[in-house]
């Protein structure tokens, strides 16, 4: 029940309570109301009840987000609102939240301030990871998920301006995407026609369509439609570990559905690969499961097995130690792109917003092309005679 407390005729404050925090100490909000003279004196008492019951109302209701929240709480609300991204994602941002709180967590969404967080960004760069001083990437990381708490708050017009956007930030050191020669691509493809079916299939499938892993792994029969000699996909959803709940299925990284174009030789080999996994099955009288990537019963194959499994073929062949499973990944987005796809048309096949990301991270010419412009620039200097 809210109570209402009388500060003079027409005046009056209305206090509701709303559960407790994590220290125990109780939530309440209160609101002061002044009863217009509109209202004559038999009615003021039916309209502070009305607002009192109003005013719980919304509480209670979970609406009652204002510019008197801390950070700590209104982050909290925020990530039990977010649908669209994947589990794993979700409980990403719950994690680096939670290592943000003791630095901003109990200051008002209307008193945080940009130095606050600068302050925030100097202790997290005092911390370690593995023995070696946190990079400066991984910091701004922080900051990130941050700021979208904070857009969200602008955007419900609970806060004017959001404070991170105000901060002038150090550059970070580019991340160099290690992307396999043409030759060790033709090494690993020939490398998996000895491996299982399912194996070999996944790996393919990585290498043709760019998907993540966790997408792959959530990949149904169903998603495939085939087009004549040739099929789409849909990618919708997507299987990650999430830290004490195991593996989670839910949408895709960035919450969207995309498709992707099958040719035909893909396509007759994922039918070949349909009526293996039927037999196998079949052979050890389990039901038809749904999905692609699971064993003879029709179990969940775990997506870490994926990974250790790929690290033993690039072993096996002398692939760099820097190769890893989403090196399959940035192999379809390079290739593409140096073979004149469009950004815009790269970007959707493989899941990403805008074209932005592509240009910070993928765009950047292999060796080869770098040793044609070397040769382009002898010939113009040297051989134009």
């Amino acid at each position: 029940m809210a109570s209402i407390k009388q500060l003079d005729e027409r005046k009056f404050k209305i206090t509701v309570s709303n559960g407790y925090r994590p220290d125990g100490r109780k939530i309440s909000k209160a609101k002061t109301i002044s009863v217009p003279d509109s209202i004559g004196k038999r009615g003021i008492r039916q309209y502070v009840v009305h607002a009192a019951e109003e005013m719980e109302r919304t509480i209670k209701q979970g609406f009652c987000e204002d510019t008197e929240m801390t950070f700590e709480e209104y982050s909290l609300r925020w990530l039990d609102r977010q649908v669209k991204y994947a589990a794993g994602t979700i409980a990403s941002y719950r994690r680096m939240l939670k290592v943000t709180y003791p630095f901003i967590g109990a200051i008002k969404l209307n008193k945080l301030r940009p130095i606050a967080l600068e302050n925030m960004l100097v202790e997290l760069r005092k911390r370690s990871n593995h023995g070696k001083p946190v990079q400066e990437a991984t910091v701004q990381k922080y900051l990130t998920v941050v700021s979208a708490v904070l857009s969200d708050a602008k955007r419900n017009e609970i806060i004017p301006k959001n404070p991170a956007h105000m901060i002038d930030l150090p550059d970070t050191e580019k991340r160099q995407q290690f992307i396999p020669t043409e030759e060790q691509a033709q090494q690993f493809i020939l490398a998996l026609l000895d491996e299982p079916e399912v194996y070999k299939t996944f790996y393919l499938l990585a290498i043709y369509t760019g998907c993540r892993r966790g997408e792959l792994c959530a990949l149904r029969w169903d998603d495939f439609v085939l087009d004549d000699y040739r099929s789409i996909l849909t990618v919708s959803r997507s299987r990650s570990i999430v830290a004490g709940d195991g593996v989670q299925e839910g949408p895709t990284k960035n919450g969207r559905s995309r498709t992707i174009a099958i040719d035909e030789d893909i396509t007759s080999f994922l039918q070949s690969y349909y009526y293996i996994k039927r037999r196998d099955e079949d052979s050890v009288g389990a039901e038809h499961s749904p999905y692609m990537f699971t064993d003879e019963h029709g179990t969940f194959i775990h997506p870490d097995t994926f990974t250790k499994h790929l690290r033993k073929i690039f072993k096996r062949n002398g692939f760099p130690d820097n190769f890893h499973l989403h090196t399959l990944r940035h192999l379809f987005v390079s290739t593409l792109l140096h073979h004149g796809v469009d950004k815009q048309t790269v970007a959707e096949l493989a899941g990403h917003a805008d074209t932005s990301f592509l240009e910070r991270t993928y765009c950047h010419p292999q060796m080869e092309l770098k040793n044609q412009a070397a040769q382009v620039m002898t010939n113009a200097l040297l051989h134009s005679a």
